[in-house]
């Protein structure tokens, strides 16, 4: 081994042990239950570790019957050289493969098994010991061709409980089993927080190049989850700090800022040449601030654009891998870099870094959350993922850790499941008339539960029937009443005055319920009275026409001329009536006349006679008073 590959390795074995001394490092294996259903003599329930690898069913379950090959039983071969299948029939339940540990990686023994088709694997442990976590091995050309495409789920059982398995199978029982990952992540509200502790570096070798295939593809649903409210998202670098003893050696000095406080290995493990490990903690460094910054202006989600942009246009490939390429992708999103700068402080000062210090601290276990010492590592709702870190298996895992029926639409995308209402409505109540279902898909599985559409509740079961309640029934498959539509014209019987009810509309006759009947006026008399119109029947109304020229006036049911010169009908008594007002009004005026004549005359006789008696009269009254007695 040369001697700088020596020194390397030493320095980062120092880092490490000295960050697990200080923090006294807690490794937590994450872990799914695995429940016996059959047969009823070893019937229960058990923990097994989730596998660090595959597609864990986050959120789900899976039932499946167990089977221990009587070859090949620690899977480090292919089971086409033994000619083994493990496909299951149509119909029947799927095939979980029991297999031993030990002789081989764990990736493989899943790898090996999944080819011959099956759907999950058990690796029983070989020793008594608490459970522990299959990892990937160490990735070299070999290995990644299979570890990223394992899509299956793994386990790994305690060695007691494997060996019961095993005797139960080999005394001929059917061993049927449920594993169950529904309480793997914790789902106590609507709003899943959960964080994915990456690097800057992109020449760490086959785990770098998936952990940047995986930022790109993952990039939209987490903007998507983000910008809804529905998750919170905090970005994470690991950092170690340089011993005491070794802070003014070359390898910390190349490899560390602020004096040893805060490192990261040499992306080309070769001090000579290239970037060195401190280039790479500024990078981290930076992006942390962009985070900081664009979070500030409430716009998060910015720092998957910065970190995808500059990965493609600032790579260490084409040394570009700097501050100025990073500033210009900065500028092209709008970010304030001289509040990055001021976040991200001085490297070279003799001090500590706050943002910097703050990562260390994140990386000791908290709770349920063991110390992260792996890169990449996601946790969601403070439990650490394990499996492929991919885009539906992580959506998946990060649906999971929504409250049940509160996950929001990209939880139920073709990247995590199949819509289970599309088959046979789900078994649901559905009104196929109205094109309404009772049928939620959810990430969880289906739910049968009564709709609210157009501000209106059903009610009911679910299952076998659900009825509109409350006001604005009449919206919804018209209340339940007959409704019915014609040459353009449509007519519902649903009266809503508060309290429903199904009566016919005018012009229509029935029970309002399964029918109503058109009524024709034109025989029953009720429309088009006048001499000159004719009546035509139409579907809940009816037609008046005129004869002639005349022109037909409902409101009046009459006819008048279009030109208005000749008068029929109404227009007749009208003016039989005005002129009968007008020969009143003389005649009262001619008796007014002659009552007023009348009076004059008598008053004017009255007088003259005073003065001047007429032959023709006799003496006239006096209409003077008098006082005397």
């Amino acid at each position: 081994m040369e001697l700088r590959t020596f020194h390397h390795h030493l320095l980062q074995g120092f880092m490490l042990l000295s960050f697990i001394s200080n923090c006294c490092a807690r490794f937590v294996v994450e872990k799914n239950s695995l429940t016996v259903t059959s047969p009823e003599k070893i019937k229960g329930t058990h923990d097994s570790a989730i596998g660090n690898f595959g597609i864990p069913q986050y959120g789900g379950s899976m039932a499946g019957v167990v089977v221990y090959p009587k070859e090949n039983q620690k899977a480090c071969k292919s089971f086409g050289d033994f000619g083994i299948s493990f496909k299951s029939k149509p119909g029947s339940l799927p095939t979980f493969v029991l297999v031993d540990r030990g002789d081989c990686f764990f990736a493989l023994k899943v790898w090996n098994v999944q080819q011959a088709g099956a759907s999950a694997v058990l690796v029983a442990d070989d020793i008594e010991e608490a459970l522990i976590t299959m990892d990937n091995p160490e990735e070299d050309s070999s290995s990644a061709k299979y570890i990223e495409n394992i899509t299956i789920p793994s386990a790994l059982i305690e060695k007691t409980f494997g060996e019961t398995l095993k005797k139960a199978i080999s005394g001929g029982d059917m061993v049927n089993v449920n594993l169950d990952w529904r309480e793997a992540v914790p789902h106590p509200d609507d709003r899943v927080e959960y964080e994915l502790w990456t690097n800057s570096n992109d020449e760490c070798g086959v785990k770098c190049d998936m952990l940047m295939a995986f930022v790109k593809d993952f990039k939209g649903a987490a903007q998507i989850l983000e910008k809804g409210g529905y998750t919170q998202f905090t970005p994470h670098y690991i950092t170690w700090y340089c011993p005491q003893a070794f802070t003014l050696s070359r390898q910390c000095k190349s490899q560390c800022i602020n004096r040893g406080r805060y490192c990261a290995p040499d992306p080309e493990q070769d001090f000579s040449s290239g970037y060195e490990g401190k280039d790479v903690v500024i990078e981290n460094l930076r992006q942390l601030c962009v985070f900081k910054v664009a979070n500030e202006t409430n716009r998060p989600w910015v720092w998957w654009d910065y970190v995808t942009d500059f990965q493609i246009r600032c790579p260490m490939k084409e040394k570009k891998y700097n501050k100025e390429c990073a500033d210009v992708v900065i500028k092209s999103l709008g970010l304030d870099a001289k509040k990055i700068e001021k976040c991200m402080g001085d490297p070279d000062a003799d001090m500590e870094n706050p943002v910097l210090k703050e990562e260390q601290d994140a990386q000791v276990g908290k709770g349920s959350r063991g110390d992260v010492t792996i890169l990449p590592t996601l946790v969601v709702n403070n439990r650490q993922y394990r499996g492929k870190l991919a885009k539906g298996a992580v959506l998946k895992a990060i649906c999971a850790g929504f409250e049940e029926t509160t996950e929001p639409a990209v939880c139920l995308s073709g990247d995590v499941e199949t819509n289970e209402c599309l088959e046979n409505n789900g078994g649901c109540w559905q009104d196929k008339a109205a094109n309404l279902t009772a049928c939620r898909d959810t990430f969880r599985g289906r739910v049968c539960e009564c709709p609210l559409v157009d501000g209106v509740q059903f009610k009911g079961d679910g299952y076998s029937h659900c009825e509109p309640g409350g006001p604005g029934r009449c919206k919804i498959n018209n209340g339940g009443c007959w409704h019915e539509s014609q040459n353009g014209s449509a007519y519902s019987a649903c009266l809503d005055n508060g309290d429903v009810k199904c009566q016919c509309p005018p012009g229509f006759k029935g029970d309002g319920v399964k029918s109503c009947e058109d009524i024709d006026e034109c025989k029953e008399k009720r429309a088009c009275q006048c001499p000159e119109c004719s009546c035509k029947n139409t579907w809940g109304s009816y037609e008046c026409t005129c004869n002639g020229d005349l022109l037909y006036i409902r409101d009046h049911d009459t006819c008048i001329s279009k030109s208005g010169t000749e008068v029929r009908s109404a227009w007749a008594a009208m003016s039989v009536i005005l002129i009968g007002l007008a020969m009143a009004g003389g005649g009262a005026y001619l008796v007014y006349k002659y009552r007023l004549r009348s009076y004059m005359d008598s008053e004017i006789r009255a007088i003259m006679a005073q003065y001047m008696p007429l032959d023709s009269q006799g003496e006239v009254p006096n209409h003077v008073s008098n006082d005397r007695a």
